[in-house]
């Protein structure tokens, strides 16, 4: 009981920091680590919260799966909403139909396709990344088909980590170990931090933050041009990371795995928001063709 107790009072213990940024949660999908999520975001006070891209999936929504501890994570953004964080939801590619309300503020929540904020007299770009991937701009269909070929990969990765566990044995990840061996998967990375680090330098940007490729990164780019630092937030499929700035410093923070993740039962004391409007337009989505 006294450990419940103690953990709980760890869990209201928040960091504050000026900007965190998530991307690529994948809610309603298995692969989604959402009491993962909703255990970080409890531990944190940011200024501002940047959501950038692929936050929902709904290329994937389901009705019939969209667990209560996902329900939670847009719970918690809300509330952090409520209580002054400004939060920016950046569209990506699984969320596109959000795209729609690009421009559209409701509080201290705007959705936007792309941001740019000063930072301590820099300047930060930030937007999702699809617009690079060849496959989502003219073979959709094949990007889809792939979204559940991955989705379809994390559910097998974790039945074989179940086993692994009980072995005692190291936990493995298939789609680290895929992008790490194929030099197609390897190649597009690459070209992906070089396109968005290049296109920074031209506008004058010191900073370019994408998400997309769920590959975390903070790297500084040099070309003839110039230079910028080209960081990736990841994801919370596989990675588990966010980026945070503080301090005139950005860093990545690596979940870590080993925590113990309290159950989302124990997390109903916590701040209570109206999200009706959110959810029916969430039910919406699913009636449009995708």
């Amino acid at each position: 009981m006294l450990f419940k107790f103690l953990c709980i009072k760890l869990l209201l213990l928040k960091r504050k920091v000026e900007v965190v940024v998530l991307s690529d949660l994948h809610l309603g999908t298995y692969g989604c680590h959402a009491k993962e999520v909703l255990h970080y975001l409890n531990t944190v006070k940011p200024k501002k919260l940047i959501l950038n891209g692929d936050i929902v999936d709904i290329w994937q929504f389901r009705k019939r799966y969209f667990p209560k501890a996902h329900l939670l994570v847009i719970k918690k953004i809300f509330a952090l909403a409520a209580k002054g964080t400004q939060v920016y939801y950046l569209t990506g590619n699984h969320d596109e139909k959000m795209r729609r309300f690009t421009g559209t503020k409701m509080g201290n929540i705007r959705v936007l396709d792309k941001l740019v904020l000063s930072l301590d007299g820099k300047r930060a770009w930030f937007f999702h990344g699809d617009v690079f991937d060849v496959s989502i701009q003219h073979a959709k269909w094949l990007a889809k088909l792939g979204g559940w070929g991955y989705d379809l990969l994390i559910l097998l990765n974790r039945m074989t980590n179940t086993l692994l566990e009980r072995m005692g044995r190291e936990k493995y990840s298939l789609s680290k170990k895929i992008k790490d061996n194929v030099k197609g998967a390897v190649k597009f990375i690459s070209n992906f931090e070089a396109t968005a680090s290049e296109l920074a330098i031209e506008n004058g940007y010191d900073f370019v933050i994408c998400g997309h490729i769920h590959q975390p990164a903070i790297k500084k780019v040099v070309t003839e041009n110039g230079n910028c630092i080209y960081m990736n937030s990841g994801d919370w499929v596989e990675n588990l990371t966010a980026l945070e700035y503080n301090n005139e410093r950005w860093h990545l923070f690596h979940f870590n795995t080993k925590k113990r993740i309290p159950n989302p039962d124990e997390w109903q004391a916590t701040e209570e928001v109206d999200i009706s409007t959110l959810i029916s337009a969430f039910s919406a989505y699913s009636a449009f063709p995708i």
